[in-house]
């Protein structure tokens, strides 16, 4: 039975009961669904959006700028730190050295997580900012394997755990901030700007290696141009802080904060107002939405690591492309991809986040093997007529899932259940992708592994997409509505006041 002005009737209610007491009732679905008031609307600042945005992004282009640097390092990194012979086997070190910072990130999620749950959004990024330029910087300082023997990848190991450590914190905290800043209509765009600046750390990173491999041949490399890159992280990650510490802390978050002075409806402070941060009820309460949040980023994880991390070890290793061409075909890649990402974010505003992600995981599902075959063609065309096949794939998922995830989750647990779901996935999946596609083209011998890996990942997705619930121009979870104007905020509410009757 359905009230049109007080919504549907308790699962659990007797019917008779219903037909004999409707006023009762009706009184009862009031009470715990009152009627949207203006002052529950939050209507959002657009200077401070921006801000956010701005922070947020910027800051997460210096945390993937940093942790590009490795990517695009790898074969160099393999000669420096690992003992010479096997080139496979160098390679092969490297990329474990990459994948045992993603073994911390989950630990580093559940830490930092709660963390922004309970203290702030703003000081956590904060922290694993200040994390990550440490952690990057000392990389750079550290002598080669010729110089200090075992200590060498000792010391590069452990650098990589303080950069995966503060990693974990850093994608859930970035998306909950852009998310909860957003205006509910406009989420899928301002969100896309968090993923611009991944892309945008991303060819940073690949420009400056790039640039300094043609200046310095691999010999200057190998000596001691490959630190450059790490070095920067310092002044870059002082730049990060200053932008993340200039910023307010979100809507949302200051409603859970001080309901008192930002007091919604009865029901919406009752859900406000629980504890947070709590890791144990997180598990006990969110588990079916924390495996479909493994999931999609599973998938989301192994497309994305295998196209922008591994494929230019992949051209060079394999195809036999220098270093430094391989990488600027990336780089190009990646500009069209950032030409494109805004606007894939206004298209799920649009169309709703669900048939953009399906779009993305079913190019990936069948166009992976026919990329994989243009690219084994050798030419320039070729190669990068399939690489942009691919990133057309992946610029649907880039483009929405840093709207899509946050959503998922209510307010006061949305930083610790994000971040606890990402990086395990990522850990699992996303940071194994260059050691497993490497290890299987070494026992298979068949170039094309990198295609059947992410088609695997791509059913996942498929599969996982379809399962999710749209959350596009919906409030999120355990927050009141958001809108751009006192105009939207006060035909939200005249739109769902009851009709009168007569």
């Amino acid at each position: 039975m359905v009230d049109k002005e007080a919504g549907p009737a308790p699962a659990d209610a007797d019917p008779e009961a219903l037909k004999r007491h409707r006023t009762l009732f009706r009184a009862v679905r009031r009470r715990r669904n009152p009627p949207l008031r203006r002052t529950d609307i939050t209507v959002t600042d657009e200077a401070a959006v921006q801000r956010a945005v701005k922070a947020a992004s910027l800051g997460n282009a210096m945390e993937w700028f940093d942790f590009g640097i490795y990517s695009y390092l790898a074969v160099t990194i393999g000669h420096v730190f690992f003992p010479s012979g096997n080139g496979t086997v160098q390679l092969l070190s490297s990329f474990a050295t990459f994948a045992v910072s993603f073994l911390v990130r989950p630990l580093g999620g559940m830490v930092f997580g709660p963390m922004g749950d309970k203290i702030g959004r703003k000081k956590v990024l904060a922290l694993t900012m200040i994390m990550m330029a440490i952690g990057t910087f000392a990389i750079g300082l550290i002598p080669s394997y010729a110089s200090i023997g075992f200590w060498a990848p000792f010391l590069l190991i452990l650098f990589r755990l303080v950069q995966g450590f503060s990693t974990g914190g850093e994608y859930g905290g970035a998306s909950t901030f852009i998310a909860e800043y957003a205006p509910d209509r406009r989420r899928g765009f301002f969100g896309s700007f968090l993923e611009l600046g991944t892309l945008a750390g991303y060819v940073g990173a690949a420009g400056l290696v790039t640039l300094l491999t043609a200046l310095l041949g691999n010999a200057g490399m190998d000596s001691w141009g490959w630190r450059v890159p790490f070095l920067v992280a310092g002044p870059i990650g002082l730049i990060g802080l200053y932008l993340r510490l200039r910023l307010d802390e979100t809507p949302a978050f200051r409603k859970l904060e001080d309901d008192s002075v930002h007091r919604a409806s009865e029901a919406a402070s009752t859900v406000e107002a629980t504890a947070r941060g709590d890791l144990a009820k997180i598990f006990r309460n969110h588990w079916p939405t924390l495996v479909l949040c493994v999931c999609l980023v599973g998938a989301y994880n192994i497309t994305d690591y295998m196209l922008l991390s591994y494929m230019p070890t992949y051209l060079s290793d394999r195809m036999g492309y220098s270093e430094t061409h391989g990488l600027l075909i990336l780089i190009v890649t990646m500009v069209v991809l950032m030409l494109l990402i805004n606007q894939v974010g206004k298209l799920s505003d649009r169309l709703g986040r669900k048939p953009v992600l399906m779009t993305g995981m079913l190019g990936f599902l069948l166009l992976s093997l026919p990329a994989f075959l243009l690219v084994e063609q050798g030419s320039l065309v070729a190669v990068s007529a399939g690489m942009l096949m691919l990133g057309l794939s992946l610029v649907c998922l880039l483009g929405t899932m840093s709207a899509a995830l946050p959503a998922l989750f209510p307010t006061q647990v949305r930083y610790g259940s994000l971040s606890i779901g990402y990086n395990l996935s990522a850990s699992l999946f996303g940071g194994t992708t260059p050691l497993v596609i490497t290890a299987l083209i070494s026992v298979t011998g068949s170039d094309l592994m990198p295609a059947y890996y992410s088609m695997a990942a791509a059913l996942v997705g498929v599969i996982s997409v379809a399962c999710m619930k749209e959350t596009a121009r919906r409030p999120l979870e355990g927050s009141p509505p958001a809108v751009a104007t006192p105009e939207e905020a006060a035909e939200l509410v005249e739109s769902q006041a009851p009709l009168p009757k007569f």
